[in-house]
C-alpha cells in the first residue's frame, strides 16, 4: 500500500492500464492513507467510498473488457469542497452552506469525471476560500504534513496536504489570490494558476469574472501536465483560451537560454521574511547550471493592489453579497469585510481600478520584451502557527488586513498571468519554501518545461513530510 501511494499519477494510471494495478487496490490504498495520515492533518473532512468501490469496480472491468479509457482511468483522488459535487455534501467551509447538496458537478469536475478519476471525497478549505489559511468553524482547521503545528496554507490547503501526505497523487484546487501558491509553498508542492479560461471556472454571478482560476496541485510537473490534459478545453466563456489539451503532453525539461528576471520584494519594497529569500536566493544557481540566463529585475507591480483589491472586492460583492441576508451571522468576518468593500465600490473606484488594470498590462508586456519569465517568492512567510487566523506581522511590518500577508500572489493575480509554485528548497528546522515562476499569457506549456528542467536539477518534492517518514 505505501509504496502504491508514492507513485505519481501518470505512474497510477498506466500500472491500471497495464493491468499491473487494479483500479481497486488503487483506491483501498488511498484510503488507507486517509486512515493512517489524515487525522493529524485534518485534510480529509467528507467521504464517499462506497460510491468510489462501485466506481473502481466498474473501471476494472472497462479495463478486463478492453474498452476505451479515460487517461486518468482508475486514478482515486478527492476534491477541494469549494467545488460542487452531484449528490456529495459540498460545503465551502462555511455553515452557510452546511446542508448543502448540489444536483450537479462543476465543470472541473465532471471533466476529471469523465477522464476515469475516481471521486472519494471533498477535502477542507477556508470559508468561501477567504484567505490562504484553512479553518472554519465547519470542520476546524488542516495542517502541515512537514509540520502539523503549522499552516497548510490555503484556500487549496486541505489539497496541498493530501498531495504531500502521500494520499493521492494530485488534486484540484483554485486561486484568486495566491490559494493555489502559498499552500504549494507551504507544503512542498507544485501549484499551477494557469491562463485565463484554460481551465474555465465558471461563475453564476459574473460570467466575466477573471480574477479566480482552476487549476491543479501534484508533487510533479508530469503530472500537473496530466491534468491539464484532462481538464482544459473550450466552453460559453467570452474570452476563450487558446490553448488545448495537445499543448500539455509529456514537459521537456528545458531551461537553455531562458531569460529570468528575478526579484524578492517585487520592486515595491515587499517585505518578505529573511529566512524565505535566504533559502531561496542558495537555489537561483540551479537555474543558471541549467542554462537559464538571470538577472535582478521585476515587472511594474505599482497598479497591482489597485486592481486585485478592487476587482476581488467586486466579485466577492457578487458572488457571497446575497447570502449575508440570510446568513450573515455565521459567516467569518473577513469574508463579511471583503463583501462589504465591494459594496462601497462606486463609478470612480471602478474607472480608476480599469485604467490602473491597463496600466499594469503595459507593465508587464514592456516586462516581457526583455525576459521569458519572472521569479519570486511564493508566499512572504514560512509555515505559520496553525492557531492563527492570520499573521499580523511579516518581516516587521504589521498587517492591517487578512490579505496583506497573501501580497506576493495578490500582485500577479492582478496581472492575469499564468504562475507555477515551485518547491524552493527547506529551512533548517525543515519547513519548506517555494518559489512563483510566471510566464507570459498562455505560455503555460513553457512553464511547465522550463519547471521540469527545475525539478530535475533539484527533486525538492520527493522529500516527503516527518508524518510520513515516521510511519514507514
Amino acid at each position: 500500500m505505501d509504496e502504491i501511494q508514492q507513485f505519481s499519477a501518470v505512474e497510477v494510471t498506466h500500472l491500471i492500464r497495464r493491468r499491473d494495478l487494479s483500479a481497486r487496490e488503487a483506491l483501498e490504498s488511498h484510503i488507507a492513507a486517509i486512515d493512517a495520515h489524515n487525522g493529524p492533518i485534518n485534510a480529509v473532512i467528507t467521504t464517499d467510498f462506497e460510491r468510489a468501490t462501485e466506481l473502481a469496480a466498474a473501471a476494472d472491468e472497462r479495463t478486463a473488457q478492453g474498452a476505451p479509457t479515460g487517461i486518468l482511468h482508475g486514478l482515486p483522488m478527492t476534491h477541494k469542497d469549494t467545488f460542487n459535487t452531484a449528490g456529495l455534501r459540498s460545503t465551502q467551509g462555511s455553515k452557510a452552506l452546511e446542508h448543502n447538496v448540489p444536483q450537479q458537478d462543476d465543470l472541473q469536475i465532471a471533466r476529471l469525471a469523465a477522464a476515469g478519476a475516481i471521486r472519494t471525497g471533498k477535502t477542507n478549505v477556508p470559508e468561501f476560500g477567504a484567505g490562504s489559511h484553512t479553518f472554519n468553524d465547519l470542520f476546524g482547521t488542516t495542517t502541515n504534513p512537514y509540520d502539523p503545528t503549522r499552516s497548510a496554507g490555503g484556500s487549496s490547503g486541505g489539497v496541498a496536504a493530501v498531495v504531500a501526505a502521500r494520499i493521492q497523487a494530485f488534486g484540484d484546487g483554485s486561486d484568486m489570490g495566491g490559494s493555489l501558491r502559498i499552500p504549494a509553498s507551504f507544503c512542498n508542492v507544485f501549484g499551477l494558476r494557469p491562463s485565463y479560461g484554460v481551465i474555465p471556472m465558471q461563475s453564476a454571478a459574473n460570467a466575466y469574472s477573471w480574477l479566480g482560476r482552476s487549476g491543479p496541485m501534484a508533487r510533479t510537473v508530469e503530472d500537473i501536465a496530466l491534468f491539464m490534459r484532462a481538464s482544459t478545453g473550450a466552453t460559453s466563456l467570452p474570452n476563450p483560451s487558446p490553448l488545448t489539451p495537445e499543448d500539455f503532453g509529456t514537459p521537456l525539461p528545458d531551461l537553455a537560454g531562458v531569460r529570468i528576471g528575478y526579484s524578492f520584494d517585487f520592486g515595491i519594497d515587499m517585505p518578505i521574511e529573511p529566512e524565505v529569500i535566504e533559502v531561496l536566493r542558495a537555489q537561483l544557481q540551479v537555474f543558471e547550471d541549467a542554462g537559464a540566463i538571470l538577472e535582478e529585475a521585476t515587472i511594474d507591480f505599482s497598479d497591482a493592489d489597485e486592481v486585485f483589491q478592487v476587482t476581488r472586492a467586486y466579485d466577492f460583492a457578487t458572488g457571497i453579497g446575497p447570502l449575508l441576508a440570510d446568513f450573515g451571522d455565521v459567516i467569518k468576518p473577513e469574508v463579511i469585510w471583503n463583501v462589504q468593500k465591494g459594496l462601497d465600490l462606486d463609478g470612480a473606484k471602478m474607472i480608476s481600478a480599469q485604467a490602473a488594470r491597463t496600466r499594469l498590462e503595459a507593465g508587464v508586456q514592456q516586462f516581457f520584451s526583455k525576459y521569458d519569465a519572472f521569479l519570486s517568492p511564493a508566499a512572504q512567510v514560512l509555515p505559520f502557527d496553525a492557531s492563527w487566523r492570520w499573521p499580523k506581522d511579516i518581516a516587521g511590518t504589521p498587517a492591517e488586513t487578512y490579505l496583506d500577508w497573501m501580497r506576493s500572489a495578490c500582485v500577479l493575480s492582478a496581472t492575469s498571468l499564468p504562475v507555477l509554485a515551485m518547491p524552493g528548497g527547506f529551512t533548517p528546522a525543515g519547513l519548506p519554501v517555494g518559489w512563483q515562476l510566471a510566464a507570459n499569457h498562455y505560455r503555460d506549456p513553457d512553464l511547465l518545461r522550463w519547471a521540469a528542467a527545475y525539478e530535475q536539477a533539484t527533486g525538492f518534492a520527493k522529500q516527503p513530510p516527518q508524518l510520513i517518514a515516521a510511519s514507514r
